[in-house]
């Protein structure tokens, strides 16, 4: 393959006499530099001095010339080197401020020697700011194309004589041309018509003259070896002296203008490029270089010695502008123009020098400063470009300098018709440097016929160039170009990347024409030619996929403001989503691309779970194998959205995330802080992601139940269990607790791991907690909390019990429990008591009897038990070990002692019952035991216990010289101070004193509790106990008259003593001991008899002291003693004792004076009980009789009206016979109830109202008379009593129908519009018969309303509401009255009230009559026709029952819950469908149903899963069913529904409100084939091929598979013949034919899997095949058994004539071998040679064949056929035999003589590598063919890549120099 190539080593151009500008290595700077390339293939230089490297050659200007000192500088550089860097610096400085340079240096394998080289880019292109946007690129490249050689411009005599030829060519042309000092040219007219049209267009035209002069340029023809340059100067002097503002030079290293040039440029329409656009050319408006005059009215040329200008204003010679030259003698000079270049150069080839008109001065210095640097991107010629201000002070320029470097790398991939390349630009401006590489992808495509134009004739192909920057694009401005023509137009394309074609350009060159024909046939390639930049750029590199992302940002997702550009990127983005370009995720380091809809996007938050399981070691290599391709994680990012949503890159369903999860094993092959992520994952996308997914069924919880063992299970199945969170500290010991329990099996622990992980993170634990705790039952376990719960699992086992109080013990005492909870945890926890029983509430606790010292006190039962104490189990007090805990022997006794409050006496609250122990007497020990009990429970002593303390004979005492044991109560502890006056003075009683000297000492100390238990301390206790013995004396008998004076003497002689008497008289005078004349009694109260007393006496029975039994003189004698007892010994003021000692008995009938006695006593003495005593007896005369005085009033004329009400209400007190003195008793008489006052005759009145109200004792009359009273107040002046109006209206004196009386508010006055509602309501009608009121009730109608009783319906309707009350036999209520209570429902509505949830309440019953029955409201249906429904197909209200007026009841009947609604009316519907049997009923429901997109409710009873088959005539479940039946199998399996509904909406319906299955299942399917196994020993054709076709189509899982299949189809001779079917064989006895010349041997037995023929579209006989693999029908190669036939007779063997071993053969196989990827070392491939080379190949006349045999398992059988071979390799012999083979054999016989060869030989030399034998075969049966030609055969190896190393051709030349 020849190539003409350029090296990309810089070239030293100092010798070809170009212009040092030209080439950018003239600066001096590159003296001390050396060039290299970085780590990243970037080009450097390297400071020859120190070693610094830079890229650019401005950054190590600034190092070598050490002006930053402080960074950069070179410490090691010469002073002098430094000085002439900087010199040289400050030269360049005066001619530029900016720089732009471009160095393009070409590599191009491709580019042919006359082709064009052209490159394109796509950017946004600038919009102009102003009418001069491009004034400066058109002039950039204004040069005229020349064709010749470049002259270089030398000094001396060749120079001058260059000149004077040019000069005389000038002169020529004037001379001749145009008539100037010669003959005139006869077409002199013709030019001045030519330069006529030529002002026209140059000014008519939007011409863009700068564009125009810079294809000018591009055409130019440069030297060899020379860089093509250009460079802009402009400056403010006049070098022209034209007086011209500012002058534009333009610097140009072309060849130089030839004559042709010059006689072209004098010429209009005279281009040298016609007809050269196939070469190249970019230029074709005809204008060129003419365009200058645009901007200059004399443009100047100085070029290979012509020195010439042309003017814009006519010649004065010819009357000619624009074309015709002059020379230029003086201004400017040479000298000048070198001035403004730079002396330290020579001058280029050609200046144009462009005095600048006024009014385009800014214009050009404007385009000059905002020249693009991608200018030159796609011209083919030149190189560099510099624009510069030439001024003397650098501060004052006005134009931005700037410098470009190009170079371009041809590391070409080509095509047929396209290649690659790189192009690197970098831009420097003053002190920075810019760069960018941009990758160019150039395709050609042929002109398409439709698109075709007359100015592009010659041109057969388009060729067009994308330009991709691979970086951050140069550019000046907003904008850059998107679409060039070789130049950059200005269209804004919103492209990412640059399109430069042959575009036909409008004039101003500024955007193309997008409606032209040419312009829209390139525009069609643009997407294909991107396409397949793009493939390449994203496949063929080795990079890493994240390194692709810059290149998916080419991708077009911006739309254009050009419509026609929109077509493009919709033509792109159809053609890049049907390419295989997406990358997906590998895990195996090889790169797997993917159409855009075959892959999809994860959630961000999953990919960072994933990226953390990969690091954690989970394996994620079929994390592709879920149904989708996923996006390689560097690409799924959200910056990154633009471009996936361009693709059509769509997120991958829900139910891929939980296929993940489970497939990757994700869960436990992750760390804890992973697995929380996944399940935070998973909370926070549930909602909207996961609720309807199957990922409550992925395994995602992990939980305890005992130490060792994690358990996994998904929130599907993890109830009924409880989740419990445990702190860390808590985790481990609650663990151990649980499996000593194992009571708590529902109770399981999150991992101590996984709660850690959690904790890290507050927010995340509540999100998950709050996930969680909705779909499980979640619970914070503390140690409390778990004490709590495992209580409710005890039960009643003992031992458990026992367990649980050691657990809490322990955990009290290893810090897991605080005090407080363990006591709380006490509070609730069962004991076990003495008998082994399990107690759950106790009242208090014992310790057992054996570790307690209140078995001492206690004898027979144990009296706490009837107060709820037990006493705890002696297991309490044993040892053990629980949960790994040893508990010590009693230690657990402690615990419950403190804590469960386990007692003994004396700590344990004494019992409320008597204790048989203290009915004797108790030893010394036990009396300190009870009393230190009494100390410690001395304020809370129950009753019973501190009675047998009291009264029991326990305590030893002291009488009289004897000792006894006495009740506490009995006894006293005594001082010596008054223990002998007690004795003195006592009468017949002996005191008990306690026994102090056979206690000792300590009995002193128990002082208080002998109080407590009742023995006595004080001498008023003796005093008293004294005063209680005679009591108890008096008691059994009469105190005799002695025994009473003895008591006044004792009395007396304590006063004489000067004792208190109080505590004994206390003791006694409460006691009835002295006689009077009410009997025995206590002497408070009796009175001693004088004669004052004896009126009083009269009309009381005071108890005068027996004057009798005493002696009235001796009594007398004891007065003090005697009132000092309480009796009464004066009169005066004693009224209170008459009054105390009244007898009631005597106060009816009393006299006018007695009355005034006892009015007078009242006066006197306040007394309640004479109060109450007169008001109940009858003592006050009235009018009437007499009566109590309650019912007795003070007559008062304004009470007249009030006694007429009621008849013998109110008597009057008989002031006749009390006279005037009753009047002054008035105060006293209103105390006992007389009534005095008007306003207490109301009261009384009301009283009497309310009586008779309450008593329900009025009768008729009473209520009329009420009703007229009022009636006649109301029309009177008086004032209504307020309390009797209150009366009226509140009391219940009016009687009802209901059988009571009820206050006015809760009656109704009856009439017609009530009467049919009494049927369903109770309703408070005032009972008008005969019987009560009768009709005369209703003439107070007035006055009844007023006191508030319902006269009208619409007023009644809370009594309805209350009242209502429908019967439970429905058929019982009317019309009328369903129409009666529709129309109250109307008043509700219309008062603006909302029904109540009572009155919906009552209503909710069935009461309502529909076409299916009485149903409750919610159950009716409104009728609706538009529903489409009969009103019998539903329970739609009976509207022919309740007539015509039913329809104005609508609103109120929906208002009760009647629905109208079809969304809510067909969920009744869907349950009442399945009460029909009628079959069009129940589709005009369907139908309904349908139209509405019902749904099963979610808790719908089973029978919404039924669904009606018409011809059969009854209901089906849904799991019977499917939709449709395609191939026709199923109809006496399934209830195929297409059968019997031929409406397409209800068959949808039934999918997708039941679920029915479209079609069949693959389980449908693979029960229906183990039916036909059982029933079927053939199938008909069509039944296998719709059969087969299924699963091939659907798929099977291997379960299924393995399960399903125990025979198959095979095919037989008769497979054809539908008639007689495919028989079914045993799946061990069927075979797959992968072997045809096996298949050939065993083609009569039905040994081979069936498949149709001829062949069917719908079941692929390859996809078929690998079903029946799946299955496990093997392949018959694997399962045939070879046996070789010997030769019998080999005397006739004979060595082959030609053998067929030879060095061909022996080179192809050992190129095969030296393939590297078999990696098959040279020894082993010496061996393998030598084995072949030694082989002996014999011909045999006999018949080489070979024996196969097939067994047949199932049946017991061997199948054996036999076939020939014409050949065989005996290895152990190194010898083949072959068949003789005739040289006139046919084709056929050869190739089988070629494969037979290839076979044995590829089989003898790779025995050891049986997947090696196939592809050797064929490429040694292939040369064989051609007979070993040497020729072909290199060809063939070739081809395949092989080739025969140098150390391996001995092996060849070695074999075959021994033979």
């Amino acid at each position: 393959m020849g190539t003409n190539s350029v090296s990309n080593t810089k070239q030293d151009k100092s010798s070809q006499g170009s212009n040092p500008r030209s080439n950018r290595k003239q600066d001096l700077t590159w003296n001390y530099v050396s060039e290299g390339v970085d780590s990243k293939g970037k080009k450097v230089t390297a400071c020859n001095f120190c070693g610094k490297q830079y890229v650019g050659i401005s950054s190590m200007k600034q190092h070598l010339a050490g002006l930053n000192q402080s960074k950069t500088a070179c410490k090691e550089v010469s002073s002098e080197v430094r000085d002439s860097i900087v010199q040289s610096m400050k030269e360049n400085k005066e001619k530029t401020k900016e720089k732009i340079v471009v160095d393009l240096e070409m590599t191009d394998y491709e580019v042919k020697d006359g082709q064009s080289s052209q490159q394109s880019c796509t950017s946004q292109s600038r919009k102009r700011k102003n009418p001069h946007s491009l004034l400066f690129l058109t002039l950039l490249l204004s040069f005229v194309p020349h064709n010749h050689t470049q002259r270089e411009a030398t000094p001396g005599k060749e120079k001058m004589a260059e000149s004077e030829s040019a000069k005389q060519h000038i002169d020529r042309i004037r001379r001749t041309k145009f008539s100037i000092g010669g003959d005139e040219n006869p077409l002199t007219e013709d030019l001045h018509q030519a330069v006529k049209n030529l002002s026209a267009e140059l000014y008519a035209k939007d011409v863009h003259f700068l564009m125009e002069l810079i294809q000018n340029a591009e055409d130019n023809e440069y030297p060899e070896g020379v860089d093509p340059s250009l460079e802009f100067v402009i400056t403010s002097d006049d070098i022209t002296a034209t007086g011209a503002p500012a002058t534009l030079l333009i610097f140009n290293n072309e060849k130089g203008f030839s004559d042709k040039n010059i006689e072209s440029i004098c010429s209009v329409g005279r281009s040298t490029k016609k007809g050269n656009r196939k070469r190249g050319y970019i230029g074709e408006k005809g204008i060129g270089f003419k365009s200058v005059f645009l901007i200059t009215s004399q443009p100047y040329i100085f070029s290979n010695g012509y020195q010439i200008r042309f003017t814009e204003a006519p010649c004065s010679h010819c009357s000619l502008g624009y074309i015709v030259p002059e020379w230029v003698e003086q201004h400017p000079s040479l000298v000048d123009i070198q001035r403004i270049y730079g002396s330290g150069s020579s001058l280029p080839t050609t200046t144009i020098i462009l005095p600048l008109k006024s009014d385009k001065v800014e214009p050009v210095k404007e385009q000059l400063s905002n020249v693009h640097p991608e200018v030159l991107l796609f011209l083919s010629k030149i190189k560099n470009l510099s624009i510069r201000e030439h001024c003397q002070d650098p501060n004052l320029s006005t134009v931005n300098s700037i410098g470009i470097i190009t170079e371009t790398n041809f590391m070409t991939r080509k095509s047929i018709d396209a290649e690659s390349y790189t192009i690197h630009l970098s831009a420097s401006e003053t002190d920075t440097e810019k760069q960018c590489s941009y990758y160019m992808w150039r395709q050609k495509f042929p002109v398409k016929q439709e698109s075709r134009v007359e100015r592009r004739t010659e041109v057969q192909d388009w060729m067009i160039t994308l330009a991709f920057p691979l970086g951050e694009r140069l550019s000046r401005g907003n904008t850059s170009p998107g679409i060039y023509a070789f130049l950059p137009t200005e269209m804004v394309t919103n492209f990412p990347f640059i399109i430069q074609a042959d575009f036909i350009l409008a004039s101003s060159r500024e955007i193309i024409l997008l409606d032209d024909i040419w312009n829209q046939g390139i525009l069609s390639c643009v997407p294909l030619a991107f396409v397949n930049a793009f493939t390449t750029l994203v496949k063929k590199t080795d990079a890493p996929i994240s390194s692709l992302l810059s290149t998916f940002r080419f991708l077009p997702v911006t739309q254009s403001s050009y419509a026609k550009l929109n077509v493009v990127i919709d033509s792109i983005k159809e053609r890049i989503c049907a390419e295989e370009i997406v990358p997906s995720v590998s895990h195996l380091g090889q790169k797997f691309f993917h159409k855009p809809c075959e892959v999809g996007r994860l959630i961000p938050a999953f990919w960072v779970i994933l990226e953390k399981a990969r690091r954690e070691g989970a394996r994620l290599q079929n994390i592709s194998s879920h149904g989708v391709y996923i996006l390689d994680s560097s690409f799924d990012k959200k910056e990154n959205d633009s471009v996936l949503n361009f693709l059509s890159l769509r997120e991958v369903s829900n139910e891929w995330y939980s296929k993940c999860i489970q497939g990757c094993d994700l869960v436990t092959s992750v760390s804890e802080s992973t697995y929380v992520e996944i399940l935070l994952f998973i909370a926070q996308n549930w909602d909207s992601r996961f609720k309807n997914t199957n990922m409550v069924k992925v395994p995602l919880i992990k939980y305890h139940v005992q130490k060792g063992a994690t358990h996994l299970t998904s929130l599907e199945e993890f109830n009924p269990r409880t989740l419990c969170l445990v702190a860390e500290k808590n985790h481990s010991w609650l663990l151990d607790w649980n499996g000593e329990f194992r009571c708590m099996s529902d109770c399981v622990f999150l991992p101590h791991e996984t709660r850690k992980a959690l904790n890290a993170c507050s927010t995340n634990m509540d999100v998950i907690r709050n996930w969680l705790g909705e779909k499980i039952t979640l619970m914070d376990l503390s140690v409390s909390l778990y004490a709590q719960c495992l209580l409710r699992s005890l039960k009643k086992d003992n031992r458990l019990v026992v367990a649980y109080a050691h657990f809490l013990h322990h955990s009290v005492t290893k810090g897991f429990l605080s005090v407080d909870e363990a006591k709380k945890c006490c509070q609730d926890m069962p004991l076990v008591d003495n008998y082994g029983n399990v107690k759950t509430s106790t009242f208090g606790v014992l310790v057992p009897a054996g570790a307690g010292k209140w078995v001492s006190l206690i004898t027979g039962s144990n009296p706490w038990r009837q107060d709820g104490y037990i006493e705890l189990w002696e297991e309490y007090m044993t040892s053990g070990v629980f949960a790994g805990v040893r508990s010590k022997q009693r230690e657990l006794l402690g615990f419950l002692k403190e804590y469960a409050k386990a007692g003994d006496v004396p700590e344990v609250a004494p019992p409320n019952a008597a204790l048989p122990a203290l009915s004797g007497a108790l030893q010394k020990q036990n009396v300190f035991l009870l009393l230190e009990w009494i100390r410690r429970h001395r304020n809370s002593l129950p009753s019973k216990f501190l009675d047998s303390v009291k009264g029991g004979s326990w305590l030893r005492t002291k009488m009289n010289a004897s000792y006894d044991y006495r009740p506490p109560s009995q006894s006293f502890y005594h001082t010596s101070s008054w223990g002998s006056v007690l004795k003195n003075g006592s009468v017949l009683v002996d005191v008990p004193l306690v026994d102090r000297s056979f206690y000792g000492k300590k009995i002193e100390s128990y002082t208080e509790e002998l109080k407590t238990a009742g023995v006595m301390f004080e001498f008023s206790q003796a005093c008293t106990f004294v005063g209680e013995h005679l009591m108890r004396l008096a008691g059994t008998s009469s105190l005799s008259r002695e025994n009473v004076f003895s008591i006044l003497k004792f009395i007396r002689n304590l006063r004489e003593k000067l004792l208190s008497p109080d505590d004994f008289i206390t003791s006694i005078k409460g006691r009835s001991w002295l006689k009077t004349s009410s009997g025995d009694r206590s002497p408070v109260g009796a009175v001693l008899f004088s004669e004052e007393w004896k009126a009083a006496s009269l009309i009381s029975e005071i108890p005068f002291v027996d004057g009798d039994a005493y002696g009235e003189s001796e009594i007398s004698g004891f007065k003090e003693e005697l009132k000092l007892l309480g009796v009464v010994v004066e009169f005066p003021n004693n009224h209170g004792l008459i009054v105390s000692h009244l007898k009631p008995e005597k106060l009816n009938y009393l006299t006018a004076d007695a009355m005034i006695l006892l009015l007078e006593c009242m006066r006197n003495f306040t007394s309640q009980h004479l109060v109450d005593s007169l008001r109940s007896s009858q003592c006050l005369k009235t009018k009437g009789g007499y009566k109590s005085p309650a019912e007795c009033f003070i007559s008062d004329p304004d009470q007249t009206c009030f006694l007429t009400v009621f008849d013998d209400v109110f008597p009057l007190v008989d002031d006749s016979f009390y006279g005037s003195r009753i009047s002054s008793y008035k105060k006293e008489l209103g105390q006992i109830g007389v009534v005095v006052q008007v306003e207490e005759a109301v009261k009384a009145f009301v009283r009497a109202f309310k009586q008779k109200a309450a008593s329900s004792s009025l009768t008729r009359d009473n209520a009329l008379s009420l009703l007229s009273f009022y009636k006649k107040l109301m029309g009177s002046d008086h004032k209504f009593p307020e309390e009797v109006m209150k009366s009226y209206t509140e009391l219940q004196w009016l009687q009802t129908t209901l059988g009571g009386f009820r206050a006015p508010e809760e009656c109704i006055l009856f009439c017609s519009e009530w009467e049919p509602l009494r049927l369903i309501a109770n309703l408070p009608f005032i009972d008008d018969t005969p019987k009560w009121y009768g009709k005369s009730i209703h003439s107070y109608k007035k006055e009844l309303r007023s006191l508030g009783v319902t006269v009208e319906l619409k007023q009644g309707m809370n009594h309805l509401v209350s009242s209502l009350s429908l019967p439970d036999e429905s058929s019982s209520i009317t019309p009328s009255s369903a129409l009666s209570l529709l129309k109250c429902v109307t008043f509700l509505i219309e008062d603006g009230r909302k029904l109540t949830q009572e009155f919906l309440d009552k209503v909710s019953v069935r009461w309502l009559k529909t076409h299916a029955g009485y149903n409750s409201p919610k159950e009716c249906l409104w009728f609706d026709k538009s529903w489409e429904l009969e009103p019998c197909d539903g329970p739609f209200i009976d509207e022919k029952y309740y007539g015509s007026k039913l329809m104005s009841f609508k609103r109120e009947l929906i208002e009760v819950g009647v629905v109208d609604d079809p969304d809510k009316a067909r969920q009744l519907l869907a349950t009442h469908v399945y009460t029909h049997s009628d079959s069009d009923a129940i589709s005009r429901i369907y139908r309904f149903l349908s139209k509405t997109e019902w749904k099963p409710e979610k808790d719908s009873s089973s029978s919404s899963g039924r669904i009606w088959i018409p011809s059969d005539e009854k209901w089906a479940d849904v799991s019977s069913c499917v939709v449709s039946d395609e191939d026709k199998l199923f109809g006496s399996h399934l209830n195929v529904l297409e059968n019997h509904y031929k409406s397409y909406d209800l068959l949808y319906f039934f999918s997708s409100a039941f679920n029915v299955r479209i079609t069949p299942s693959v389980e449908d399917y693979c029960a229906l084939w183990k039916d036909w196994e059982r029933t079927k020993d053939r199938l008909s054709s069509h039944e296998c091929c719709a059969f087969w076709s299924f699963l091939v189509r659907h798929g099977i899982s291997e379960d299924l598979l393995s399960e399903s299949f125990s025979r198959l189809p095979v095919k037989t001779t008769d497979s054809s013949n539908d008639e007689e079917g495919i028989l079914l064989s045993s799946k061990s006895d069927v075979f797959i034919a992968d072997d045809l010349l096996l298949k050939d041997l065993f083609i009569d037995s039905p040994v081979f899997v069936w498949y149709p023929t001829p062949s069917n579209p719908r079941l692929s006989q390859t996809k078929l095949m690998e079903l029946y693999r799946k299955i496990g029908v093997k392949d018959i190669s694997q399962c045939v058994e070879t046996s070789e036939a010997k030769l019998t007779d080999r005397t006739k063997v004979k060595k082959q004539e030609k053998s067929l071993i030879g060095p061909g053969l022996v080179r192809l196989v050992l190129g095969f071998l030296s393939d590297p990827s078999l990696k098959i070392e040279a020894e082993e491939r010496s061996r393998i040679i030598e084995s072949l080379v030694s082989l002996s190949v014999l011909q045999t006349p006999e018949t080489i064949s070979t024996d196969y045999t097939l067994k047949l398992p199932s049946k017991g059988e061997k199948l054996v056929a036999k076939a020939k071979k014409v050949m065989r390799w005996e290895r152990k012999e190194g010898v083949v035999y072959a068949e003789k083979i005739k040289k006139t054999c046919g084709k056929r016989k050869v190739l089988e003589y070629a494969t037979c060869f290839a076979e044995v030989i590829a089989k003898g030399v790779m025995s050891g590598r049986e997947d090696l034998i196939e592809m050797l075969s064929e490429l040694v049966k292939m040369a064989y063919l051609v007979e070993f030609d040497e020729d072909a055969l290199e060809f063939l190896m070739k081809s395949k890549n092989l080739e025969v190393y140098e150390e391996d051709e001995k092996l060849i030349s070695d074999a075959f120099s021994h033979k």
